[in-house]
Order: C-alpha cells, then sequence, then structure tokens
C-alpha cells in the first residue's frame, strides 16, 4: 500500500508524489521524488478507476497499455526520447516512472510566446527525425506525433519525444480493437485513416503537420468540424503556412499524401541540417524516390513523381476513393482514440450546472472489419475535432469556416445510431438513440440511460458582446457554478460561418459519486438568437461525448 500524509503520496515505497505537472490522454503526470535515488523523476498514474462503469476488460486494456509504452520505450536509447526508469503497481494500478523534463512540452511553449522561427523549427524537426529513426528501427512506431507529446527542457534546448502510449511494436498484439483509430486526426496520415496501412512513413506525415503548427501556431489540417478535418486530411489542397516557406520543401515532402513517395527521415534530416548551414533548404529532386533506408524492411521498388498530373494521378484518385471510405469509418469508429482523446466534456450553458445525477451506464462502441477491408459498425465513437482546444494545441482559427448551416424549416439528418429530435424550442438535431428528453427551466437535456451523458442545450436572447462576451462571464462564474471548476478556458472561433466562442473546463461533478468531468460548450448567434449546446461526461467518457457534442453541433438546426 502506498503512504499518505499531509496531501502527498508515496508509491511503491520510494516515489513521493509532489505536484501535478500536466494531464495527458492515457493519464495523470505528476512531479515526483525517488526517495531511494534522491533524484526528481516524473510518474505517469493510469486513473483506471476514475470511470466506475468501466468493464474488466476495459480496465485490462488500459493497464496492458501502460506496460506495452514501458515496453516499447524500453528498447529505445536515445538523447532525443524520453528514458524511462521503472514501471511499478500499486493497488492494482499502474505507475511509470520517466526522467524529468522541466520546461514543457512544445504546444505549451506555443500556447505561451507563439510560433517558433524556421531555424528554430529546424532543430526541433532534426531532433524528431533522428529520434524517429531510432525509433522506426527498433520496430517502434509513435503513432501520436504532435506537440502536445514533445518536451522541451528548461533552457529550450533538449527536445524530447515523450508519451508512447498508443504505440506500435513489432511483433506485439495491437491493444486497439481490430479497425479502431487511434491518434489525434489533424497530425493523422491518410493512409492511417483509412486503415490500410500503417508503416514509418505515417509518423513522418504528424512531423510535417507538427512543423507547419510550431512555425505558424495553427495545423493546416485545422477546421470548424470533424469532417472537415478529413475532407482537408484526404482532399483538400495542402496549403502550407506562409511562415514555412524557409522549410517548404521539407514540409512539402512530408505531407505527401501517398506514402511511397512522402520524404523519408534521413533526407528530411539532410535538408533540415543544409538550412542550418546556409540558410537555403534544398529543393527535392523530381524524380524523387525514398530510399526507406531508416528503417527495416523491403525498399520500396523505384517510382517516378512527376509534378504536372500523369497516369500515376489515375491511381492516387483510386487511392483517395479508399480513404474516403475508410475516413467514414475512422470519423465514427474512433474507439481506439487515445491521446487525441484528452477532449473531455462536461455540464455548461452558459454558466454551467446540470442535472445533479450519478452516472449510469454508457454506450458501448464497436469496430468489426478487419484492417485494409470494409468496417461494419455497431456504434460511433468520434475522434476530436478542430475548433477544439487540447492542452498545448493552438486555438481555433475563424479562417476556415464549415459550409453554411441550414435554416427555416429544414429538418437536421441522423447519422446510423441517431434519431431528428424535433424539439418545440425551436429547433431540430441528432442525438444519440436511447437518449430522453428532460426540460429543466430554459434548458433542453437530452441523456443517456442513468444519465452518464448529459446534451444540453439552451437558447435565449442575444446578450451584450456576443458570444465571446458570454462565454467569458460564464467562465469566470465557473467556481460558483461547478464544484473544483478548473482548467477553464474560452475560446474565439465560428460556427458555419457565423462568430462563435468555446468554453472548456473541468470540474469534480455534482456529487462524489458522479466523480470529475468535463466541459465541451459552443455558443453562437443565429436569426436573431443566442443558442448554446454542451455535453457533459466522464472524463473516462471521452469518446462516446465527443462524438455526441459534434453530431450535435454539426445536425443543428433552428426552426
Amino acid at each position: 500500500m502506498g503512504t499518505e500524509g499531509a496531501g502527498v503520496r508515496v508509491i511503491a515505497g520510494r516515489y513521493r508524489l509532489e505536484s501535478r505537472l500536466g494531464r495527458g490522454g492515457m493519464g495523470v503526470v505528476w512531479r515526483a521524488t525517488d526517495e531511494l535515488l534522491g533524484r526528481q523523476v516524473a510518474v505517469k498514474e493510469i486513473p483506471l478507476d476514475l470511470d466506475e462503469t468501466l468493464s474488466v476488460e476495459e480496465t485490462r486494456r488500459q493497464r496492458d497499455r501502460t506496460l506495452r509504452e514501458a515496453r516499447a520505450v524500453a528498447q529505445l536509447r536515445h538523447p532525443h526520447i524520453i528514458v524511462v526508469h521503472d514501471v511499478v503497481e500499486q493497488d492494482e494500478r499502474p505507475y511509470l516512472v520517466m526522467e524529468l523534463i522541466d520546461g514543457g512540452s512544445l504546444a505549451d511553449r506555443i500556447s505561451r510566446r507563439g510560433p517558433v522561427d524556421a531555424p528554430e523549427a529546424a532543430r526541433i524537426g532534426i531532433a524528431l527525425l533522428s529520434a524517429l529513426a531510432t525509433a522506426h528501427a527498433a520496430g517502434v512506431l509513435h503513432r501520436d506525433i504532435k506537440p502536445a507529446n514533445v518536451l522541451l527542457g528548461s533552457e529550450g534546448d533538449r527536445v524530447v519525444l515523450t508519451d508512447f502510449g498508443i504505440a506500435q511494436v513489432a511483433g506485439a498484439t495491437t491493444l486497439t480493437e481490430t479497425g479502431a483509430f487511434v491518434g489525434s486526426p489533424e497530425y493523422t496520415a491518410p493512409e492511417r485513416m483509412s486503415g490500410a496501412r500503417t508503416g514509418p512513413e505515417s509518423d513522418l506525415w504528424s512531423l510535417g503537420g507538427l512543423l507547419c503548427t510550431i512555425l505558424s501556431g495553427e495545423s493546416p489540417f485545422r477546421r470548424d468540424s470533424l469532417g472537415g478535418i478529413l475532407h482537408a486530411v484526404v482532399f483538400d489542397e495542402i496549403r502550407p503556412p506562409a511562415q514555412a516557406a524557409p522549410l517548404l520543401p521539407v514540409v512539402r515532402g512530408l505531407l505527401e499524401r501517398d506514402p511511397d513517395r512522402r520524404l523519408d527521415a534521413a533526407r528530411a534530416e539532410r535538408m533540415l541540417r543544409v538550412y542550418l548551414e546556409t540558410g537555403r533548404t534544398p529543393q527535392l529532386p523530381p524524380d524523387y524516390t525514398p530510399t526507406r533506408q531508416d528503417v527495416p524492411g523491403p525498399t520500396p521498388a523505384p517510382t517516378t513523381t512527376p509534378t504536372p498530373p500523369s497516369p500515376t494521378v489515375e491511381t492516387r484518385r483510386s487511392t483517395r476513393g479508399v480513404l474516403v471510405a475508410g475516413l467514414l469509418v475512422a470519423a465514427m469508429a474512433g474507439a481506439g482514440v487515445s491521446a487525441a482523446a484528452l477532449l473531455m466534456n462536461g455540464d455548461g450553458g452558459g454558466g454551467g450546472g446540470g442535472v445533479p445525477k450519478s452516472s449510469g451506464p454508457g454506450v458501448s462502441v464497436s469496430a468489426t472489419s478487419a484492417p485494409g477491408s470494409p468496417t461494419s459498425l455497431t456504434s460511433a465513437p468520434s475522434t476530436p475535432v478542430s475548433g477544439t482546444p487540447t492542452a498545448g494545441t493552438a486555438t481555433p482559427s475563424a479562417s476556415r469556416p464549415s459550409s453554411p448551416a441550414p435554416t427555416g424549416g429544414t429538418h437536421a439528418s441522423a447519422p446510423s445510431g441517431y434519431r431528428v429530435a424535433d424539439d418545440p424550442a425551436g429547433f431540430s438535431l441528432a442525438v444519440p438513440e436511447g437518449f430522453t428528453r428532460t426540460l429543466q427551466g430554459e434548458r433542453v437535456f437530452y441523456m443517456s440511460p442513468g444519465q452518464t451523458f448529459r446534451l444540453g442545450i439552451k437558447v435565449t436572447d442575444p446578450q451584450t458582446g456576443g458570444p465571446l462576451a458570454v462565454m467569458r462571464r460564464a467562465a469566470a462564474k465557473g467556481p460558483d457554478t461547478n464544484p473544483g471548476y478548473h482548467d477553464g478556458r474560452v475560446t474565439e472561433t465560428t460556427h458555419h460561418e457565423l462568430p462563435a466562442a468555446l468554453w472548456e473546463f473541468t470540474w469534480n461533478g455534482f456529487s462524489t459519486a458522479e466523480g470529475p468531468r468535463h466541459t465541451y460548450d459552443l455558443c453562437w448567434e443565429e436569426g436573431g438568437r443566442l443558442y448554446d449546446v454542451w455535453v457533459s461526461a466522464p472524463v473516462g467518457k471521452v469518446r462516446e461525448a465527443k462524438e455526441y457534442f459534434d453530431v450535435a453541433v454539426d445536425t443543428f438546426v433552428r426552426s
């Protein structure tokens, strides 16, 4: 058993947990002291008991995922890969003991100080490419490269790749369900979304997206809806930000949609080093073919990569067609979403609150296809969407609005597993089947059995300052309306080309039995009315909750 005293826990008789450093997709990270060796460490705690509705199998998977991460990283020795010191278990809960990196994440750095310049981006890119080359050579795919998973030393000189929680290790059994999707959509390669292929090239695509984000503050695939992100990744013209111009050949090479033509790690690293030495990034030759010498396995057959359209375009179009089907699967079958599931949702409504009920059983989800084959969906949890601020991501942009919403007598359409609710309050939207309507004052709720998930809608008159001011005022009252309110943020964004504001926060729930919850709340003005839509869920039910929110917002139509 661990010891407790003055609010401090000691794990495995030696690791004293002192302060929380942050929360990731797979657990809470603590600053700790190794009392045996007298050194500072980081301890990753996997909160298996946050959600009392987790099945024995789900709990086992979370535990195995932690051990999987430890095994994956333990294979690797590289100055830019996090060092794992120890793995211990306390009360059947695993803890991962790692080296302590004091400078915070790359996402934190961007959030606090803004984008980096091209030389700094090149330095970071070189470090990560070198780390990935080592990981790939050992048969380890990271699968979740993004700014939040890159740590910086306190002086900013050390770059460390961390969070291998969804890594894929050669010869190991995949923890996610067959056909499931894991990762963060804005940084996920097109071929991974389809489930048809996963290889080192997919990590390199993610790195290309990361370079764009740290140079400009925003991913080039950020959109206002999940569907928008998926379309952007597969179909939209890829437009690297203007700030990426000095490194454009590398960025474009990494963001090549065809994985067989994507820039390999060794060549990308060399090009970035040339830039640091000369101030100019060399162009790739028109007939460039990746050597793939930086990873084990057979070298792909040489291909020609013409710049203008050619017969190869038809092949690529066919590949895109397969990816479209895969994207629809990925959008609806996120049963394995991990790090991207940092987004958690809870009670809101421009001031929080809700119906204080204890949690009940959630909606189960599964995908039943084999990789590369058509997927049969029995339900549909989703991956995070653009426009949703996560820990350490850039704020949403209003520069890429989604298409205008239908209004005035046009009904919402319902995806599979949902029904259209024509609400007497003057709107319609798609809600999950089995959710029932409850009225609480001016708020309309659609709730799951047991009220584990609470989808809320409020329609009022416009207020002074518009949606952004409304949400900021609500956030200021957050501690008064939501017990244990913390980590609140309000972000200006758009919804169907209309000004909107997004409020996200964590709180303790209405009771100990209910447990911690998280709020995801969107507010906008339309047709002379102020609309507010939010979803509340336990922190352990983020995948389902995120999908319910996305569908509600995307299908919302005023009468």
